[in-house]
């Protein structure tokens, strides 16, 4: 048996007190008179033994009420656990990603969750609590209530490993103290399994909650899928994960007008079209109903009308195949003769190709330069015979590897490099068979320096890439290769072309690394500025002379088309969506995990936390004895002769 204030029992010394009284009998004897003997014959009948059986008895009961007094204002009690005196810490971590929005018996899984911790919890218990974007270190739930009451879902799903990892690094050091991590989740499967390895010093308590249903329809993506002089169709793919479904309404809006409704059946995929006008802006949203999961329900997109990226070919050789390849419907191409060059005219370009200089002169590689600094794009293509210092000063300017001598070899185009950036998307899978071009002779790179686009059969460089500068290592004329008829040049040149001037794209996920050109000019201290109703964001931002690059990530964190402002100017508008990666509701076993305990519920599991240093209080009964020693008392003073 343990007290929780132990000091109060030096209050035990007071039982001297009816000691003293009883020994020394302090008190006055009573005179009594009387007038015959016979009252003398009746005292005599009380012995002197049952007198002082009286006195012993009314001290016991007398010490032992005192005693049980004293002994519950100790507040005693007994451990169930013999870590009962231990420091006890409770570290939480919420699962707020969208898949907590499947409804449970009452509401969301994440509202669900909430109540039972506001509930459960004792709301002056010290806590760590944190999600996937928030943390609330060393502080109680009465503390956070409207800030849980008021959390959001958030596209940022935590890792598993990573939660684990940062739920162990909130406990405080000290290695005597429980400590406990709850981990409260649907565990949606993803594209790593979760492992949990048991720790000697953290006691991990998984919940798992389940939804009613696991059926979810998502609208998957939108992309522009033919375009003509008077319409744009709009292509809409929907993804059903659960039962088929026989109707399915699908609306088009722009902004909050309804503009076109279809209905498609739809047992894993389906898709449906939209025509809208072209040639003019369009803010749109599809959406579809569905009971499963909100966030997405809603795809929002948005088209504006078409910036053209400026390109400028300076050449020494013919070039017809640039004309084809960079058309008025996307580009303004600017075709210029090296001996004819207006220097004046480079920085408002956004592509420059050198097409087969025989030579570089110092002034233009001054001139590229400080065009690329400033975020232009060049292609290098030599020619036959160049001079490799000029050249080469200008390739290290980008830390592209030197041109070696020429070498008269003949040399097959082989191997394409899919993950590259500049043929993302570009080949729907991996293309071997096909008619290798080749060259008659090319300058063999002097290092590794760049990122390999295209290689030759023994594994050297065709086509590399460098920060914003691509080069070639051999002339692609028709003397020299027969790479212009190959069906690589279009997409690699158009790509490059392309990618000079980041257009923004129907829309955007939130959440990735977003990068994006807006073909503007600013001030100096002006900044671009994100914007939707009420709410501004200022995205991280790189000015240029004939454009702003744009960076998003974390920031906007809600789906919708914001405005791209200068100050009160709109300029363009951009949509942000969210991932998709959580609509399909599907989950780890984690009862099958025998090393960790899982429950299905809060409550039980908080239970289970506090039984650990559970205690018996006994105060209680010892204020009943207390009384039945007082009541003992009074009937031994009242009726025992």
């Amino acid at each position: 048996m343990q007290f929780k204030h132990p000091e109060l029992l030096y209050a035990l010394f007071l039982l001297i007190i009816p000691i003293i009284i009883h020994l020394f009998q302090l008190r006055r004897f009573q005179k009594v008179e009387f007038t015959n003997v016979q009252f003398l014959k009746n005292i005599t009948l009380q012995t002197r033994k049952s007198s002082q059986l009286k006195k012993w008895l009314t001290l016991i009961s007398r010490m032992l009420l005192l005693a049980c007094a004293i002994i519950a204002f100790a507040q005693p009690f007994l451990a169930n656990s013999d870590v009962f005196n231990a420091k006890s810490e409770t570290v939480i971590y919420l699962d707020n990603s969208f898949s907590m929005q499947a409804k449970s018996t009452n509401g969301t899984l994440l509202n669900k969750a909430i109540q039972d911790l506001l509930e459960n919890v004792d709301e002056n218990e010290q806590i760590t609590l944190f999600t996937n974007d928030n943390t609330f270190i060393n502080t109680t739930t009465k503390a956070i209530k409207n800030e849980l009451i008021q959390l959001k879902h958030s596209p940022n799903q935590l890792a598993y490993e990573a939660v684990i990892l940062k739920g162990k690094k909130a406990f405080s050091k000290d290695k005597n103290s429980i400590k406990n991590l709850v981990l409260i989740s649907d565990f949606q499967q993803n594209k790593k399994s979760i492992t949990i390895e048991k720790d000697s010093l953290v006691n991990f308590k998984l919940v798992q909650l389940k939804p009613e249903s696991v059926n979810n329809i998502v609208v998957d993506s939108v992309f522009i899928s033919k375009v003509d002089i008077e319409n744009i169709e709009l292509t809409v793919n929907l993804k059903n994960y659960g039962d088929e479904i026989e109707t399915l309404p699908v609306s088009l809006y722009e902004n909050d007008n309804l503009m076109a409704k279809s209905s498609v059946s739809i047992k894993n995929d389906a898709s449906t079209i939209f025509t809208i006008p072209a040639n003019t802006s369009f803010n749109g949203k599809i959406i579809v109903d569905d009971i499963g999961l909100q966030y997405d329900n809603v795809l929002f997109f948005n088209i504006n009308k078409r910036d053209k990226i400026r390109v400028l070919s300076i050449n020494e050789s013919d070039d017809t195949f640039l004309k084809k390849i960079f058309t008025d419907d996307e580009f303004v191409y600017t075709s210029n003769l090296f001996n004819e060059l207006n220097y004046n005219t480079i920085d408002s370009q956004n592509l420059i190709v050198l097409n087969e200089l025989k030579d570089v002169p110092a002034s233009l590689i001054t001139a590229l330069k400080s065009f690329t600094d400033d975020g232009g794009n060049i292609l290098i293509i030599p020619s036959n015979n160049i001079s490799l210092s000029s050249y080469n000063q200008l390739l290290i300017n980008y830390n592209l590897p030197n041109y070696n001598s020429i070498n008269p070899i003949e040399k097959q185009i082989t191997s394409i490099n899919f993950s590259h950036p500049l043929l993302a998307n570009v080949f729907d899978k991996k293309v071997n068979n096909f008619q290798y071009p080749k060259v008659n002779s090319f300058y063999p790179f002097g290092s590794s320096n760049g990122s390999t686009i295209l290689n030759y059969e023994d594994g050297s460089s065709f086509l590399t890439q460098s920060n914003n500068a691509y080069a070639f290592s051999a002339p692609i004329n028709e003397e020299n290769s027969n790479f212009k008829n190959s069906p690589l040049i279009v997409p690699v040149i158009y790509n490059i072309g392309k990618q000079s001037l980041k257009l923004p794209k129907l829309y955007y996920n939130i959440a990735q690394e977003n990068t994006i050109d807006i073909n503007t000019r600013l001030l100096q201290d002006n900044i671009l500025t994100l914007t939707i109703n009420d709410i501004s964001v200022v995205p991280l931002q790189q000015t240029y002379t004939n454009k702003v690059e744009l960076k998003t990530n974390e920031s906007p964190d809600i789906a919708g088309v914001f405005e791209v402002k200068n100050k009160n100017n709109n300029l363009q508008n951009l949509s942000f969506n969210f991932n998709r990666s959580e609509s399909q509701l599907s989950y780890y076993d984690m009862a099958s995990n025998n090393n960790i305990d899982v429950n299905s519920s809060i409550a039980t599991t908080i239970d289970d936390i506090k039984s650990v240093t559970n205690v018996n209080e006994l105060w209680k009964w010892f204020v009943i004895f207390a009384l039945a020693f007082l009541i003992i008392e009074m009937l031994i003073l009242k009726y025992f002769k």
